[in-house]
């Protein structure tokens, strides 16, 4: 699966300067410290929202992905999967969306599902991968609803060691979903462009951010694929 780097180091100049992606010191769910911090959450206004919308897209098509509708799972991937299902509609690619609700609803329609009936190849979209635990629920909920889980959109590929009942292991939570369970992914930029647009930056910050996260991704990076 190709990806534009042209459009990953955009993006990461993009996410740098709305403060999505900051550097420091910060706890990982693995329990690491690690150099940077990328939280999605923080594209938090409608300008960003649809420039974030843009990216997804270009890297969607420009990936040659084949999918028949799109998924967002709850919380951070509702918004996202909406704004991405506009932004492919405007380029002439309209699909079906749906999500779901952490608790099912016993009144109304009911059930934990919303939108368009799951069917045909879905793509989930999404943040970041973790551990991959959030995509085997999405995968769960997907073929319970009769649909094919096909592929993954996500912003950032940490391209770090997942670990299993809290040990490391010799692959990403994107190497696990593509190798394991048999879904393509496309990530928009990888820890690997985050290191180019630090080299390309120049400064003393820049150089500094540069070899903290290099030595970081020494410790607890995988190869590329």
């Amino acid at each position: 699966m190709t990806q534009n780097k042209s459009l990953a180091l955009d993006f990461v100049q993009f996410a740098v300067e709305c403060q999505v992606l900051r550097f420091g010191e910060f706890k990982t769910k693995a329990g690491r410290l690690s150099p940077y911090f990328f939280n999605a959450g923080l594209f938090d206004d409608g300008a960003k929202l649809l420039k974030l919308a843009e990216f997804y897209a270009q890297s969607i098509l420009d990936s040659g992905v084949e999918f028949d509708m799109v998924f967002g799972p709850a919380y951070k991937g509702i918004p996202l999967g909406a704004a991405v299902v506009m932004e492919l509609a405007r380029r002439g690619k309209n699909v079906p969306f749906a999500y779901n609700r952490k608790e099912a609803k016993d009144h109304g329609e009911g059930g934990s599902l919303v939108g368009a009936p799951l069917r045909g190849r879905v793509l989930v979209v999404d943040d970041v991968m973790s551990a991959g635990t959030a995509v085997r629920e999405s995968i769960a909920i997907i073929e319970a609803a009769g649909a094919t889980p096909h592929a993954v959109a996500i912003a950032l590929d940490r391209q770090e060691m997942a670990t299993d009942n809290g040990q490391d292991v010799s692959y990403s939570a994107v190497q696990y979903v593509r190798q394991q369970l048999g879904l393509s992914v496309c990530a928009i930029a990888k820890l690997s462009d985050l290191l180019q647009y630090l080299a390309l930056n120049g400064g003393a910050d820049a150089a500094s951010q540069h070899n903290r996260v290099k030595a970081y991704r020494e410790r607890y990076g995988v190869g590329e694929e």
